[in-house]
C-alpha cells in the first residue's frame, strides 16, 4: 500500500461554458471578461475556456487570430493578475517554418505573469476541417505551474487515452480538456471526459462552447469531475459558468489505496519488432484496416548514431507506424564493399527494434527495398532531403497507390563512414 502523499493543486477549478463567435475576437474577450465578473473566482481557481475560444473555426481570420495573439494573451494576463487566478484555453499559434506558415491548435496556460505553458492539439479533427489547415503538435507533456502539475487536451484529443496518461504519468493531478465537441455526441464527452478521470485519478476540468456555428450545435455540459469519477459540477446546454472546488485531501485518499496512473512497466519483449516480409505483411494488413497511417524508409544503419534517431524520429512522426527496411550484411557489402558492414545483421536489427520510435523491421537482401514497398505498399515513403523524389526507389509506386514521399532533413556532421574513419585513427 502507498503510503499519503502532499499533493499540490489548484484551490478551485471553473469553466466559462459560452456561445464561441466566429471570428469576432472582441465579442468573445468581451464574454469571457463578463462571465468572470459573473463567476467571481476566488484567487487560485484554474479558469477552463473553451477550444479557439477567441475566434472559434473561422478558417478565414487565421493570419489575424495569430496577429492578435499577444494581445489577447495580454489581457487574459490582465484578467488573471485582477483575480489571481490561472488560465487554460486554445488558440491559433503561427510557426514560420521554411517560409512555410503552419498553425497549431494551441491550449496556452496564462497566470498572473503571462504565459506559463502551453500544449499543442495533438490529434486533429477531419470533419471540422482541421487538418486542411492545421498541424498536429508533438509535444504531449503536462505543464508545471505554480498549482502543480496540469496536464492538457483539446477537443479530440479526449478521445485518445495514453495523452491523458503520458500526463498523469508525468505527475499531473488536474487535466483540463478544451473543447467545441457537438451536441450530437454528447453522451460521448461526458463518458470520456468521466473514463479519463477514473482510469488516471486525477480531476478532469472540460470546458465545452454551446450555440452553433454553420449548422452545427455544439453540447455544452462543461463538466468537473473528482479523481473517483464523482461529478462535482455540470452545466446545462446554455452559456454558464460552474466552478468545484479541488480538495488535496479527497485526492490523497483516492491514490491511498492504488495508484493506477503510476503504474508504468516496460511489458514489451522489442526483439518481436523484427518480422520476415510475409509476417509484416499481415501486421501491416490489420493495421490498415484499423485506420493507421504506414510509414516506411530503409537504410543500413551500420554504427548506429544519433544522425539515425534523429532521421527515424522525424520518420515516426509522419504517420502511425514506422517500418524500417535493413539491408542484409550481404546487400550491405555489394553497396558499401567488403569492409562493410562492421556491425552485423542481426545485431543491427536489434538496436533498431530498442527504439521506441520504430515499429518493426524487415531485412532485405537485394540492393534496393523495391520489393518491399511494392508488397506493403506504404502510405508514406521517407528518404533523407538530400534524395530528390526521381530518384528514391518505390517513389513512383507509392505515389501511384495514393501515398506520398517525404524528404526529412538529416542531421549535419553525423555519418557511419565518419564514425569508421575516427575510430581507426585512434588506432
Amino acid at each position: 500500500m502507498n503510503s499519503p502523499q502532499a499533493y499540490t493543486l489548484p484551490s478551485f477549478a471553473a469553466c466559462l461554458q459560452f456561445d464561441v463567435k466566429a471570428g469576432e475576437i472582441d465579442r468573445n474577450i468581451g464574454t469571457v471578461t463578463e462571465s468572470l465578473e459573473i463567476l467571481a473566482p476566488q484567487p487560485g481557481t484554474l479558469v477552463v475556456l473553451p477550444e479557439l475560444w477567441a475566434a472559434g473555426f473561422h478558417y478565414e481570420s487565421l493570419e489575424n487570430q495569430d496577429g492578435r495573439r499577444e494581445e489577447i494573451l495580454t489581457v487574459l494576463t490582465r484578467l488573471a493578475e485582477k483575480h489571481s487566478i490561472l488560465f487554460a484555453g486554445s488558440l491559433v499559434e503561427k510557426k514560420a517554418d521554411g517560409g512555410k506558415d503552419l498553425y497549431f491548435n494551441t491550449l496556452y496556460f496564462v497566470g498572473r505573469n503571462g504565459v506559463v505553458g502551453k500544449y499543442r492539439k495533438q490529434q486533429l479533427f477531419p470533419p471540422m476541417g482541421e487538418d486542411r489547415y492545421f498541424i498536429p503538435g508533438n509535444d504531449p507533456y503536462a505543464v508545471s505551474t505554480e498549482y502543480g502539475m496540469i496536464g492538457a487536451l483539446v477537443c479530440f484529443d479526449l478521445r485518445f487515452p495514453d495523452l491523458a496518461r503520458s500526463q498523469a504519468n508525468q505527475g499531473a493531478t488536474v487535466i483540463v480538456v478544451s473543447a467545441q465537441w457537438p451536441a450530437v455526441r454528447r453522451a460521448h464527452w461526458l463518458a470520456l471526459a468521466k473514463a479519463r478521470a477514473i482510469e488516471n485519478q486525477v480531476y478532469i476540468a472540460a470546458c465545452n462552447r454551446c450555440g452553433e456555428t454553420r449548422g452545427t450545435e455544439f453540447g455544452g455540459h462543461s463538466i468537473i469531475i473528482a479523481p473517483n469519477g464523482d461529478v462535482l459540477s455540470e452545466a446545462g446546454e446554455r452559456e454558464e459558468q460552474i466552478f468545484s472546488q479541488l480538495d488535496p485531501v479527497a485526492f490523497s485518499k483516492t491514490r491511498s489505496l492504488f495508484i493506477s496512473a503510476g503504474s508504468l512497466p516496460y511489458r514489451y519483449n522489442d526483439v518481436e519488432k523484427i518480422c520476415g516480409l510475409d509476417t509484416l505483411k499481415e501486421k501491416i494488413s490489420h493495421y490498415k484496416k484499423g485506420g493507421r497511417r504506414i510509414v516506411f524508409t530503409n537504410g543500413c544503419f551500420d554504427i548506429l548514431h544519433a544522425g539515425h534517431v534523429v532521421y527515424l524520429e522525424e520518420a515516426r512522426k509522419k504517420g502511425d507506424c514506422l517500418v524500417v527496411g535493413l539491408n542484409s550484411d550481404s546487400s550491405v557489402r555489394a553497396i558499401k564493399g567488403p569492409g562493410r558492414p562492421v556491425t552485423s545483421e542481426a545485431n543491427r536489427a536489434r538496436m533498431l527494434a530498442a527504439l521506441g520510435c520504430v515499429d518493426h523491421i524487415v531485412l532485405f537482401g537485394e540492393e534496393t527495398p523495391l520489393e518491399l514497398i511494392t508488397t506493403l505498399l506504404p502510405d508514406v515513403l521517407v528518404k533523407g532531403a538530400d534524395w530528390p523524389v526521381d530518384r528514391i526507389v518505390g517513389a513512383k509506386e507509392v505515389l501511384a497507390a495514393g501515398g506520398e514521399v517525404v524528404n526529412v532533413e538529416t542531421v549535419e556532421g553525423f555519418s557511419t563512414t565518419g564514425v569508421i574513419n575516427r575510430i581507426r585513427k585512434q588506432q
